[in-house]
């Protein structure tokens, strides 16, 4: 990706304070790409992940919640995979909002054109984030690893259609263990790509969503924490 890679680490006027809640988990240090600015864009932040092999409802429903997220000004967070990732991604940029992609692997290892080209976007005018640096290939572990800090840098988690075993599940049970709102949105009854989703509400652990409407309802309340130090920029 062009660009300027900076690292991040704990301790940075720009670190996201909400990965301290990982606890030992937390990451040593991050490197970003891109023209946000991390700790800021977590303020307000939101995740939207799903399956890869998602349906056209998904995509769509994907799209036009994080298009109408991003518009209410919430930066929408997820793990740039095609499917219901790059949907999230897409949709936050149409309504001219500001989107955060989280990589496994370095920033300089990105293999897939596809991927490239989504994450070259992101970079214009959001950030692009990795735990690995350089062009450190991703292994499977990277991914599960990957999902821990978006759980953890936003302020909630919709997942859109997941198996019963999926990395967007990861994402979520991530997200209820650190005390994140979990939100899933309904699909069929019949597809195995809403198993994961709809057990998750069976069992307690998440929230059904049906629009944005019902997403900004639950979010609303949660609003942002002023950081020490940035008062005297942002009105908090």
């Amino acid at each position: 990706m062009t660009g300027r890679l900076r690292d991040l680490r704990p301790g940075d006027g720009g670190w996201p304070t909400q990965l301290n809640d990982l606890g030992s988990d937390r990451p040593k240090q991050l490197f970003v790409n891109g023209t946000g600015a991390l700790r800021l864009m977590a303020l307000r932040s939101v995740a939207i992940v799903g399956a890869r092999r998602a349906s056209p409802q998904g995509l769509a429903v994907a799209e036009r919640l994080a298009a109408e997220l991003a518009a209410a000004g919430w930066t929408i967070f997820s793990g740039a995979a095609r499917g219901i990732d790059t949907a999230a991604h897409l949709g936050a940029m149409s309504a001219g909002g500001t989107t955060c992609a989280v990589v496994a692997g370095g920033l300089e290892r990105i293999q897939s054109t596809a991927t490239y080209r989504i994450l070259e976007r992101v970079a214009g005018t959001g950030l692009v984030v990795a735990e690995q640096g350089g062009r450190e290939a991703p292994r499977k572990h990277n991914f599960l690893e990957r999902n821990r800090l978006i759980a953890a840098m936003t302020r909630a988690t919709i997942v859109i259609e997941a198996a019963e075993r999926s990395g967007a599940l990861n994402t979520a049970r991530w997200a209820e263990r650190l005390g994140r709102v979990v939100m899933i949105t309904p699909g069929g009854a019949l597809s195995g790509n809403s198993r994961g989703t709809h057990a998750a509400v069976r069992d307690g652990w998440a929230v059904l969503v049906r629009d944005t409407a019902d997403v900004l309802e639950l979010l609303e309340p949660i609003g942002w924490e002023c950081p020490p130090g940035l008062g005297k920029w942002l009105s908090c």
